[in-house]
């Protein structure tokens, strides 16, 4: 019986969206300017040249690429051996849920609530609530930040008060970020957790703990993130697969975004690096006829927000060695499906997500152009190859 690794690498995206205007993301590309950015030498550092991903080049990355936004793609030129195409987006969003649960079968019916960039951004009654839950007099913050740029701003004055620091995004979404020692770890998830119910019945998609460690110029952002996710709207892929009375494995942050419906194993680690030793392991050892279903977020928060186009270079090459040595291993009728949730286009302007088309390419299912696919398509090609019943309206494609 068939295993199935859909394996998410997070804001990967390849272009082409054919709304991106009405987000104000037009001409973004992600995986087309950071090749094109590595060719011209803009992203030697701690690595050199034209990108290389020799490994998902040779499955159809660059070929997704091109098709979805007819983007030259320099350094990923590979004639494609693996199943290839690229899927579009019809949520209005371009977030970690719409993303992740449409891949899954299942697009947001609703319309998510943003926080507008206004100083302060937030209502008076949600900012009365976090007092309260936190047992503070203020926040810090109130406004539309980055995690990291908050946190100096903030650092010396939230050790001091005790006030948590509150910001939000393009997303929708309320970060709260607060030290593990001082304000306390268990205390700031207990705050979130509280917090989370008032916000995701105004559609507010998450709440998020950002723990960090340190002092004021010298401080770090933990391993211990944590996401307070609205429940999908409906049954999503894992809960297709585990009510069939299969096994499926959650790597990183699906189990938070998913609200762990229909997962039965969570691998957690504090890197990318750790949860592809996880990926390594389920490899060799996943049931048959399991789902694994994997997020490697660092593409899309250490080099997207921050708009790092080398160290985002040297992540995907990193992420595509590692790859090379996973797809042998692979057994015979399974399947693995890389793709990507949004875009991080890291040259394009802000520090948001930006609204792209994604690649899929597929080792285990021979070699084909699949072509211009819906996200939900995914949902419905994993639900097929596993013999499980398909209930979102996608269609397979392979």
């Amino acid at each position: 019986m068939a295993r199935v690794f859909l394996i998410v690498m997070d804001s990967v995206g390849c272009g082409g969206a054919p709304d991106a205007a009405d987000f104000g993301d037009l001409g973004s590309n992600t995986l087309g300017h950071i090749a094109q950015s590595c060719a011209a030498g803009l992203a030697d550092l701690g690595r050199a040249g034209p990108l290389c991903m020799p490994n998902l080049d040779a499955l159809g990355l660059g070929a997704a690429v091109r098709l979805a936004s007819g983007a030259d793609v320099p350094g990923l030129t590979a004639k494609p051996l693996g199943a290839w195409g690229a899927a579009t987006e019809v949520s209005n969003g371009k977030d970690t849920p719409s993303g992740h649960w449409e891949l899954a079968g299942v697009p947001v019916p609703w319309n998510w609530t943003y926080f507008p960039d206004t100083n302060p951004a937030f209502p008076d009654d949600i900012v009365a609530a976090v007092c309260k839950l936190a047992g503070t007099d203020g926040i810090l913050g109130n406004c539309h930040a980055s995690g990291v740029p908050i946190i100096e701003r903030h650092c010396a004055e939230h050790l001091r008060t005790g006030w948590p620091i509150c910001y939000t995004s393009a997303d929708s979404v309320f970060q709260i970020a607060a030290h593990e020692e001082t304000f306390g770890l268990e205390r700031l998830l207990t705050l979130c957790r509280d917090l989370a119910p008032l916000l995701h019945a105004r559609n507010v998609g998450r709440v998020i703990a950002r723990p960090f460690s340190g002092t004021p110029g010298n401080f770090h952002r933990t391993s211990n993130r944590k996401d307070f996710a609205m429940d999908p709207p409906a049954p999503t892929l894992l809960e297709w697969v585990s009510g069939a009375g299969r096994a499926t494995h959650a790597i990183g942050k699906i189990g938070d975004i998913f609200s762990m419906k229909g997962v039965r194993h969570l691998h957690k680690g504090k890197s990318d690096i750790e949860l592809f030793d996880h990926l390594d392991a389920l490899i060799d050892n996943a049931e048959v006829g399991s789902l694994t279903f994997a997020n490697f977020v660092e593409f899309d928060s250490l080099y997207g927000h921050p708009r790092d186009v080398p160290g985002y270079a040297r992540a995907l090459e990193w992420f595509d060695a590692r790859v090379g040595l996973l797809l042998p291993r692979l057994r015979d009728g399974d399947l693995a499906i890389f793709t990507a949730d949004h875009g991080n286009d890291p040259t394009f302007r802000g520090t948001e997500h930006t609204r792209e088309r994604v690649p899929i390419v597929c080792a285990g299912a021979g070699s084909r152009e699949v072509g211009l696919r819906a996200f939900v398509d995914v949902a419905a090609t994993v639900a097929n190859h596993l013999g499980v019943a398909s209930q979102g309206p996608g269609k397979g494609f392979l």
